[in-house]
């Protein structure tokens, strides 16, 4: 009897009852494909600050300004060793003002900007993903090379061939001959970050065989936090991980995505809503038909299970119907990416990233939020009193 007056009552309101599974299709279709560009767009963004981003950095507890580590062949051998460890390098880290003479041939007048300036081995073009260390690395160790992060590159007005004058806080000067640029899109790094050679830089600070500190390169950055923990602790040597760094940045990250959860989430939540309205309008117009059927002996709780079922049926073909929806359309986008203007994003294309928890959470609770609707009409046909009513 629930299963033959679910069906009917659904079939009675045939246009609202569509027209609420499509509501509710539409909601679970966007939130699932928002997801997935969500997840891709962050997944791309933290795998390209990742090539640009060491994911652990081994210190000194002094931290000084200025280098003050023996540049240590055994402690890189030892750091190498370790089966969590996929590269290691050493550093030298300093700050200072890049400044670029007037051009009156291109009209570019004198500019200048703020650098963190890092001296590295050739060893960092494995502990790095970029390919412009791979390209220069010969060059940069040769001479006074320098390479510069895009949005440097682009403030001071320089290019590959371009000559650079280096201050550091003590007013000691350098000149250095730009190599050639990257960018990751992140202008934590693009803006302030370049590289020379670590023997160029710590002879131009009077400290030679002396370094900041290694860089190194893990097998999943997932887990440097815990890589982090055991080297520094087995090394003696203050650790700091990507996660730290970047901090801030994965949290605005989590906070987007959660906001776009929430936001999408009130399309479903309408669509249950029109859930609701279906139930109660039955209820009114079949008080006599309930009233007849308590009479003959149907229970309270075969009343409140039709009309829950009810909400069940639409809210479960609603989802499905979004959930197939949602995957297709994130696998049209997946395997015929949207392009985006290069000139306006670090990505030339809408990045996705299906996970099949985000589908099992945004269905059970798509199908949740369905049936709590139609409690409320569900429970008012079960508790008509049928004596009245026939009465």
């Amino acid at each position: 009897m629930v299963w033959f007056l679910a069906r009917k009552h659904i079939r009675r309101r045939a246009l609202q009852s569509t027209l609420t599974v499509a509501g509710v299709a539409v909601g679970v279709m966007v939130l699932i494909t928002a997801l997935s560009l969500t997840n891709g767009f962050i997944d791309e963004l933290i795998s390209s600050t990742l090539r640009a981003t060491p994911h652990i950095t081994l210190r000194s507890f002094g931290l000084g300004a200025t280098p003050d580590l023996p540049q240590d062949a055994a402690l890189l051998a030892a750091l190498q060793q370790r089966p969590e460890v996929v590269a290691a390098s050493p550093f030298v880290l300093t700050q200072g003002l890049l400044s670029r003479r007037a051009d009156r041939e291109r009209d570019i007048g004198a500019r200048t900007g703020f650098v963190q300036l890092f001296g590295i081995a050739p060893t960092h073009a494995q502990v790095l993903e970029l390919d412009i260390l791979q390209e220069t690395v010969s060059p940069l160790q040769e001479g006074t090379g320098i390479v510069l992060g895009g949005s440097l590159a682009r403030s001071l007005g320089v290019g590959r061939g371009d000559m650079l004058l280096f201050v550091d806080i003590n007013q000691r000067r350098e000149f250095f001959t730009v190599l050639g640029t990257f960018s990751v899109g992140n202008e934590l790094i693009d803006s302030v970050t370049a590289f020379v050679a670590l023997e160029q830089l710590q002879s131009f600070l009077g400290a030679p065989g002396m370094i900041s500190g290694v860089h190194l390169r893990v097998a999943d950055p997932a887990l440097a936090s815990t890589v982090a923990q055991v080297l520094s602790q087995h090394f003696g040597l203050f650790a700091t991980t990507w996660q730290a760094i970047f901090s801030t940045l994965i949290e605005q990250l989590n906070l987007q995505r959660a906001l776009i959860s929430v936001v999408v989430f009130l399309i479903v939540l309408v669509a249950a809503m029109g859930i609701a309205n279906i139930l109660i309008l039955t209820v009114a117009e079949k008080t006599e038909e309930i009233a007849i059927l308590r009479a003959l002996g149907a229970s309270q709780r075969q009343i409140l299970s039709v009309f829950t079922l009810e909400a069940l049926l639409l809210g479960g073909l609603g989802t499905l119907l979004g959930a197939t929806l949602g995957l297709g359309l994130s696998l049209y986008f997946k395997f015929q990416p949207f392009p985006l203007p290069g000139d306006l994003y670090f990505i030339t294309r809408l990045p996705v990233e299906l996970r099949a928890w985000d589908f099992i959470w945004v269905c059970s609770l798509s199908i949740i939020t369905s049936v709590v609707a139609g409690l409320a009409p569900a429970r008012r046909a079960s508790s008509l009193d049928p004596a009245k009513i026939l009465r």
